[in-house]
């Protein structure tokens, strides 16, 4: 069944702004995390600013835009997060409650930039699909 954005308990709008509740947790958190509240003693705090940091930078234009080409693709980098703090749960328990909160942030972007290309997406008339020619 396909809904119209009436019927939706969820607007656009709300899911772009759980999106970017998410990222910015995440953009905020993982230097903090990482530099501040438990520093590795393997990276440097470049390297981590660097693996941790910057690849949260590239989507930051489209998603402030409200692009919905960049929320989609925005999740193959979220898809980053999701594994480090996976791992760190497995590997480091006395890092687990900061690998929780990574993984509770990058669930939240991914589940609103999801939902937000989705229908945002849909709203523009915008589609993945290429449409087939009607040869009749």
């Amino acid at each position: 069944m396909n809904k119209t954005s009436n019927e939706r308990k969820i607007s656009t709008s709300n899911y772009k702004k759980i999106a970017l509740i998410g990222y910015f947790s995440l953009l905020i958190f993982m230097p903090l995390w990482l530099i501040v509240l438990s520093p590795s003693e393997s990276l440097s705090i470049t390297t981590s600013l660097i693996m941790f940091t910057l690849p949260l930078l590239f989507p930051l234009k489209g998603m402030l835009q409200g692009n919905p080409f960049t929320y989609a693709w925005s999740n193959f980098i979220v898809l980053i997060y999701f594994l480090h703090s996976l791992t760190t749960l497995w590997v480091l328990p006395e890092d687990r409650i900061w690998a929780i909160l990574e993984l509770i942030f990058a669930s939240t972007m991914f589940f609103g930039a999801t939902y937000y290309a989705k229908y945002r997406g849909q709203e523009l008339g915008l589609s993945i699909r290429k449409k087939k020619d009607n040869k009749e």
